[in-house]
């Protein structure tokens, strides 16, 4: 027996809008006829990329992260424009954050990191054929390029130095696809 478990807004009231971020908060009528409290971010979404040196190594990115207050181990990754290509953004981000393009693009997947307050989606491309340019950082961007190896990156994961969700999803889902894809070769 199937349910029914959607939830029916009501009302919906903006509490803040910022220049990236809505706050909102709904009454919602739910699947047993309660009536409930949500309130949640409204994100514009974003991409992040696995990209992969011709050596098999990924390139990261040490960053500031001012909520935390600390500095975190991440790929290349950033918000989505309106009205812009997921692809286009991958590209974007990577060129402006680490300097690299690339010539071979493949979409990984998507994930949602906060269900529970954002409708936040990061779609997961992986890059490769990579060259080297010049970064094209933002004004507020602050942060030091570097390369490890995907046994590096799995161990840093395993030992808490990456803790960014959205870093050891996309490391998780590459090192599949690529164990797929060196299986389909041998």
């Amino acid at each position: 027996m199937k349910f029914d478990l959607t939830e029916h807004c009501i009302s919906s009231q903006t509490l803040v809008s910022g220049g990236m971020l809505t706050v909102k908060r709904d009454q919602v009528r739910l699947p047993n006829d309660n009536i409930a409290q949500r309130e949640y971010v409204l994100h514009p979404g974003a991409v992040v990329v696995v990209p992969i040196l011709p050596n098999g190594n990924v390139i990261l990115e040490k960053q500031f992260r001012y909520p935390l207050h600390q500095v975190f181990i991440e790929l290349p990754a950033g918000k989505i424009d309106a009205g812009e290509d997921i692809l286009v953004t991958g590209q974007r981000e990577l060129l402006e954050e680490t300097g690299y393009s690339a010539s071979e693009w493949v979409k990984l997947g998507h994930q949602h990191p906060c269900i529970g307050y954002s409708n936040e989606v990061i779609h997961m491309f992986l890059a490769r054929g990579l060259s080297a340019g010049k970064h094209q950082r933002d004004d507020d961007e602050s942060l030091e390029v570097f390369e490890a190896s995907f046994s590096d990156c799995l161990g840093m994961i395993q030992s808490g130095e990456i803790t960014d969700g959205k870093t050891i999803i996309a490391l998780f889902f590459a090192e599949k696809y690529l164990a797929q894809l060196n299986h389909n070769h041998v």
